[in-house]
């Protein structure tokens, strides 16, 4: 297949996928999710982990009032203090904190040489959790870690299910049965339950969160690979390569795994969305991203309590309609991928 051809048929393909409006608008909304973990520091008023106790769990839409003190431990993450009004008078400010107690803090010791530098008025959009954390600014960060956990461990997996399964249908015979002896006993076990011990053997944290999803999450890869290679390998354009000489490697990740892009691209995208949901699941049980470092399982977590008490339902509902907004797009891209990469259907 010439350079000429594959463009063409490339060309193609996203000629269908832009036709077809679900994936058209899940790769916006994957698009612009993206975009906003990428600059998260930019569009969130406060650090994820800053925490402002008095004004521990307000409801969306509260408007703060607070001064920012030096922090000589942190100079780039000023000290936060929660008033309710303030007055300057000469060299120190009188304020009182939102029980209204009087106190009094040296201009000197302020974040800035005028009030401008000092004083906010800060819009808690989604309101805040128990320990006075904005929750949007959490939501945006949880989403970079839930985007940047599917992304790396559903390579790890396209990685190990694509090797085995290339291994498995290209030399087929004793090594084909060993590597499915291998794929069906890790396939016997559930996914999650899979995570979850290796979860317990690495230990927890972010790394270990990707890596104990990726190795638990390669056997569909290598089925789907080595189903593809079988039928591959018996092209004329392969048996072509064996008469020239070229070497296995090159037969295998130069000539047939193209060929065989198609569907592993489209195992990949729902393969991004299951690692969404173990990651979360893991956060959840408390096995994944550990605290303070946001994350939407995490979030969720912290506030399903609240539902049961029946107050401050966001805390939960926040972080779990993000989460199925994630998926939900993904799917919807992968549907209309699977569909403009199925050569069945597609036409000039």
């Amino acid at each position: 297949m010439s350079n000429n051809e594959v463009e063409s048929l490339s060309h193609i393909a996203w000629r269908r996928l832009k036709k077809n409006k679900g994936s058209v608008l899940g790769l916006a909304v994957l698009g612009i999710m993206i975009v906003m973990a990428v600059f998260a520091p930019l569009i969130t008023p406060f650090d994820p982990t800053t925490q402002i106790l008095e004004y521990a769990v307000k409801p969306s839409g509260f408007r703060g009032n607070v001064i920012m003190k030096k922090n000589i431990a942190d100079p780039d993450r000023p000290s936060i203090i929660a008033v309710s009004t303030f007055e300057i008078r000469g060299d120190s400010v009188h304020y009182k904190d939102p029980t209204g107690m009087p106190y009094r803090i040296a201009t000197s010791t302020l974040a800035g040489t005028s009030e401008s530098d000092w004083h906010r008025q800060p819009l808690f959009l989604l309101g805040t959790d128990r320990f006075g954390r904005d929750m949007f600014t959490r939501l945006i960060y949880g989403m970079r870690v839930s985007l940047s956990v599917g992304l790396i461990s559903e390579s790890i997996a396209l990685t190990i299910g694509i090797l085995l399964g290339a291994l498995a249908g290209f030399y087929r015979g004793k090594v084909d049965d060993a590597i499915m002896y291998v794929t069906n006993v890790v396939w016997s076990f559930p996914t999650i339950l899979l995570v979850i011990a290796f979860s317990v053997i690495l230990g927890q944290g972010y790394w270990q969160a990707f890596v104990a999803i990726g190795i638990s999450s390669w056997v569909d890869i290598a089925r789907i690979v080595r189903g593809q290679f079988f039928s591959i390998r018996e092209q004329e354009y392969v048996e072509a390569t064996r008469a020239f000489g070229f070497g296995t490697f090159r037969v295998i990740f130069r000539h047939m795994l193209p060929n065989a892009a198609g569907p592993i691209i489209v195992i990949a995208t729902a393969g991004f969305a299951t690692a969404i949901i173990s990651e979360a699941s893991l956060s959840f049980i408390g096995l994944g991203v550990q605290p303070p470092m946001p994350s939407w399982g995490q979030m969720i977590r912290d506030g399903y309590g609240y539902i049961a008490v029946g107050t401050n339902f966001g805390m939960a509902l926040y972080p779990s309609f993000a989460m199925a907004i994630a998926v939900f797009a993904l799917n919807l891209f992968g549907d209309g991928l699977r569909d403009a990469l199925d050569p069945k259907t597609m036409q000039r």
